[in-house]
């Protein structure tokens, strides 16, 4: 959370000529005000990634480029993306922002004045209790990791 997950994506997008498939979108798209809480985040996120996936592996499976503006933080996440790409033979990569707490309070204290419709979710409280589930990635996830950081 503050990370630059969505900064990052559209870059990458970009860069790549590629469809940007964002989380956020997809959320506030088919549950507006519904996402209250924390555990409302994990039960809507939760109820899309059938949907997701399924249209992340179609555009795959007719060689668009696609770029994933989701969370990966934690190992069962991860491979959630690593299977999306597996079951198609598609290729991936991972990017790992890898930034200080500071630096992502910092980002999430600017976002809140940017994006003041979000500050009641975007919180320090929040974060802190998003980042206790963080799981760095590791070598044995067999993912083809890129660090930034």
């Amino acid at each position: 959370m503050g990370a630059g997950k969505s900064t990052k994506s559209k870059v990458v997008a970009a860069e790549n000529n590629a469809v940007l498939i964002s989380e956020d979108d997809w959320l506030s798209a088919h549950y507006p005000s519904q996402i209250q809480t924390f555990d409302d985040y994990i039960k809507h996120s939760n109820l899309i990634k059938p949907f997701v996936k399924s249209h992340v592996q179609s555009l795959l499976n007719v060689g668009v480029n696609v770029v994933m503006d989701f969370p990966a933080n934690t190992v069962k996440q991860r491979a959630w993306f690593a299977s999306l790409c597996v079951e198609v033979g598609s290729e991936h990569e991972l990017l790992y922002l890898d930034l200080k707490d500071e630096q992502c309070l910092s980002q999430i204290a600017k976002r809140r004045v940017e994006q003041p419709e979000r500050a009641m979710f975007d919180t320090e409280a929040v974060f802190h209790h998003v980042t206790q589930y963080f799981e760095a990635p590791t070598a044995s996830e067999s993912l083809n990791l890129v660090r930034v950081g």
